[in-house]
C-alpha cells in the first residue's frame, strides 16, 4: 500500500552505524557536559516557548536572546498577542526577518484565545497559522513534557553525525522512526535539550553534518532578492502606517518601476499584510 510520498525519490539510505541504545547513552553524557542555560529554558508556558521556536527557526541564537525578553515585555502573555494591532506586531518583529511569521504568530494567537486555552494536541497545534511538525513538537515536549518527532536542523545533524556518519541524502522519513524511537517518555525536554545542545557544537566543531541530508537546501542570497523587496515595502508601510504610502512612493523607495511596486503591494496585501484605501496603502 502506498504511503502517500509516491512522488520522494526512492531511500536508499543503509541502516544506522550504532545501536540506539549506546546512542542515547551517549547523547545523555555529551548533553549534560554542553548543556546551555537559555531564557526560555527557564519557562514551562506554551506561549512563551512557542515564541522562541518561532524566533529561533533559521535565527542564531545571540539574535533571538534578547528580542525574545523584548517581544514578551511588549506582548506578554498569549491574550495581549490576540488583541495587540497587527502594524505594532510587524514593528516588533522587525530585524528577525520572514516577516510571514509574525503574521502566523498573530493570527494563531487569536485562534488560542477563542479555543480558550493553549492546545497540547499535536493535530490541534498544527492546525493553527505557522505551526508544522516540529514546532508542533517542540511546544508539545518543552512546555508539556511529552514524546514527539522533534526533528529540526540540530537534531538532524545529530542523528546524521553519529549514526549516517558517511552517508549523503539522507531522507527525513529514514530519520524520522529513529528520532521518534529514541524519544523517552519521561524527560522528554532534557532528551531534546541534549540533542540541541550537542547539535550545536558539532555545527561548530566539524563540517555541518545537516548537509548531508536530502532535505538540506541553500538559503538563498537576500540582496537584491524578492524577499529583500517585500521586506524594504512593510518597512515602509510601517513608517507610514498613519498616513499610508502611494505607488510611487514605494517605487523611488525600492529605486523600481511602478509596475513592481504595485505588484509588490497586491502581492502583500493578498497575504494580509496591508490593505488599499483611495489611492494609498496601508498597514
Amino acid at each position: 500500500m502506498g504511503t502517500g510520498n509516491a512522488d520522494w525519490p526512492r531511500d536508499t539510505s543503509p541502516a544506522p552505524r550504532v545501536s540506539l541504545g549506546s546512542f542515547v547513552k551517549k547523547i545523555r553524557a555529551r548533553g549534560d557536559s554542553l548543556y546551555r542555560d537559555l531564557p526560555w529554558r527557564r519557562t514551562r508556558d506554551p506561549y512563551e516557548i512557542w515564541l522562541s521556536e518561532v524566533m529561533l527557526q533559521q535565527t542564531q541564537v545571540s539574535r533571538v536572546d534578547g528580542r525574545w525578553q523584548r517581544w514578551l515585555e511588549r506582548f506578554p502573555t498569549v491574550e495581549a498577542l490576540a488583541a495587540a494591532n497587527q502594524a505594532d506586531v510587524l514593528l516588533e518583529w522587525q530585524g528577525m526577518g520572514y516577516n510571514r511569521r509574525a503574521l502566523a504568530l498573530h493570527r494563531a494567537a487569536q485562534e488560542i484565545v477563542q479555543m480558550g486555552s493553549f492546545p497540547k494536541d499535536v493535530l490541534a497545534l498544527k492546525a493553527l497559522p505557522g505551526i508544522g511538525p516540529a514546532t508542533a513538537a517542540g511546544i508539545r515536549a518543552f512546555a508539556f513534557d511529552l514524546p514527539g518527532v522533534y526533528l529540526e536542523t540540530n537534531v538532524r545533524t545529530v542523528f546524521l553525525h553519529e549514526l549516517f556518519p558517511e552517508e549523503v541524502g539522507v531522507a527525513d522519513r529514514t530519520l524520522v522512526p529513529l528520532v521518534e524511537a529514541s524519544c523517552p517518555t519521561e524527560d522528554v525536554r532534557g532528551w531534546y535539550y541534549a540533542l540541541l545542545d550537542y547539535g550545536a557544537w558539532l555545527k561548530r566543531t566539524v563540517p555541518n553534518p545537516s548537509r548531508r541530508s536530502r532535505s538540506h537546501v541553500r538559503q538563498s542570497k537576500f540582496e537584491g532578492s524578492h524577499r529583500q523587496k517585500r521586506a524594504a515595502v512593510v518597512r515602509i508601510l510601517l513608517a507610514a502606517r498613519n498616513e499610508g504610502v502611494d505607488v510611487t512612493t514605494v517605487a523611488k523607495s525600492l529605486d523600481v518601476s511602478s509596475d513592481i511596486a504595485s505588484e509588490l503591494l497586491v502581492e502583500l496585501a493578498a497575504e494580509g499584510f496591508c490593505h488599499k484605501g483611495d489611492m494609498r496603502w496601508y498597514v
